[in-house]
């Protein structure tokens, strides 16, 4: 079986996104970047919900070939672009860079997925994560807190239905003021 990870960068008082779907908070540095490019090698397949794949397919692709790109954004672009993804979306009929589009009952997609073999599954996007939480498919919650307050938004946590318990795996405090940490699913 697969291991579901739920990984973002977000604010302090828990926002993925300001009001407007704001992410100019979120400016990563090159450790931040080589952690996420670090966790997408490690990473068999990605899922995107419609907005946030949105967000990524309109600069990821290319990112490898900005101008100013650093060694890391690099690196995280090609790795990336490359790698499979799925999406899951009813208002989209298209998407490339090796990747699916799932159209149908994301739960059940992602249950499905869950029981192949294969190496660890990411999952992005708030409604998304959200649904999948609900149904207590998430392995591993992976948070990139960074050191700023928004006061609304998108929150990273969704309402659920149940507590879930955690065991911390991991706090890291990167040079920029982002602090990592790392929880496992208690089962």
């Amino acid at each position: 079986m697969r291991k579901l990870i739920y990984g973002m960068n977000l604010t302090l008082d828990g926002y993925i996104a300001a009001p407007g779907d704001d992410i100019g908070w979120s400016v990563p540095s090159d450790e931040l970047f080589q952690f996420w490019s670090d966790q997408l090698q490690a990473t068999d397949l990605s899922l995107y919900g419609r907005k946030l794949w949105q967000t990524m397919s309109s600069y990821w692709p290319t990112g490898d070939q900005q101008p100013n790109a650093t060694a890391a954004e690099i690196e995280f672009a090609r790795r990336w672009r490359d790698m499979s993804k799925v999406v899951f979306s009813s208002t989209i009929d298209k998407v490339d860079w090796n990747t699916r589009l799932v159209t149908g009952d994301a739960v059940a997609e992602i249950t499905r997925l869950k029981a192949e073999d294969g190496g660890p599954m990411d999952i992005g996007g708030a409604t998304l994560a959200g649904a999948a939480m609900r149904a207590g498919l998430i392995d591993e919650y992976v948070l990139a807190t960074a050191p700023v307050l928004v006061g609304g938004g998108t929150p990273f946590f969704t309402a659920l239905d149940n507590w879930v318990n955690l065991n911390l795996v991991e706090t890291r405090t990167l040079p920029c003021g982002v602090i990592l940490t790392r929880y496992e699913t208690r089962r």
